[in-house]
Order: structure tokens, then C-alpha cells, then sequence
């Protein structure tokens, strides 16, 4: 049952990605005076549970906030799950990664791929809960 519920969650982790339905999630950091902040976010590709990349600006208060500390948390929810992945999140800001990543969107925010302003954060699952069809699965990846 636990293998199920746990493909399950991937499938609609992937499902949440750009490109495909285009969904969102909450993506929560801790903040300067050491709160967590949530805001929504897209995900701009996932490989199911074990890491999920979002793209945004440098000087952000996201960026700034990982930067300080990498800790963070991610949730997916509808009224049929609830999905909460912890880890840890990286600016990263490679020419390769930033064009990989680009999706169309984008563009209203930044010029493009090579825009200095612009980079990716990268999560990486380190431990999960997954509440999917009213079946619960704790877990660590």
C-alpha cells in the first residue's frame, strides 16, 4: 500500500509541474527573524518526490532567505491529498541550468534565459508526508 500511495504522490507532483496542468504549490523558508514564510509558487520540473526546481528572481526575498538558511518546505494540496515534502534549497544560477529550466511565462518577468536577474531553486527532498486518497505514508527519501 505505502509503494502505491508514494507513486501516486509522484504522479501528482509531476502533474503540478509546467507544461502540464500547470498547478502550484507552497513553498515555505525561513525568513530573516527566523519565521517560516509561505508563498505559492510554480514548479518548473520535478523528478517526482526528490527534487523540484522553481524558477524566480536574484534579488527576491526568496532568494535572499535561502541564501541565509537552506531549509525549506514544500506542500501540494487538494481536497484528495496533501502532500509535504522537507529539505534543503539552492539558488543555483548556471548559464545551462537557467535555459533548461526556462518556460514559457517567463518572459513577462525577465528578458530571458541569460537575464542576470533571473535564476532557479532547486529543492531537495530529504523526508515526506503524504496524505493521498485519505492514506497517510511518512517517510524519508
Amino acid at each position: 500500500m505505502n509503494e502505491e500511495i508514494i507513486a501516486k504522490a509522484r504522479e501528482i507532483i509531476i502533474s503540478k509541474t509546467i507544461g502540464e496542468d500547470k498547478g502550484y504549490c507552497a513553498l515555505t523558508v525561513i525568513d530573516i527573524d527566523d519565521f517560516p514564510t509561505t508563498s505559492t509558487i510554480s514548479v518548473s520540473k520535478a523528478d517526482g518526490m526528490n527534487w523540484l526546481t522553481f524558477c524566480t528572481g536574484c534579488g527576491c526575498d526568496k532568494a535572499k532567505r535561502i541564501e541565509r538558511c537552506n531549509k525549506a518546505s514544500v506542500c501540494f494540496n487538494a481536497i484528495d491529498h496533501n502532500i509535504t515534502l522537507v529539505g534543503t534549497i539552492e539558488v543555483l544560477t548556471d548559464p545551462e541550468i537557467k535555459k533548461e529550466m526556462w518556460y514559457q511565462g517567463l518572459e513577462n518577468h525577465f528578458s530571458g534565459p541569460e537575464d542576470p536577474n533571473y535564476c532557479v531553486l532547486r529543492f531537495n527532498t530529504s523526508r515526506y508526508n503524504l496524505l493521498v486518497d485519505w492514506k497517510e505514508v511518512k517517510g524519508v527519501l
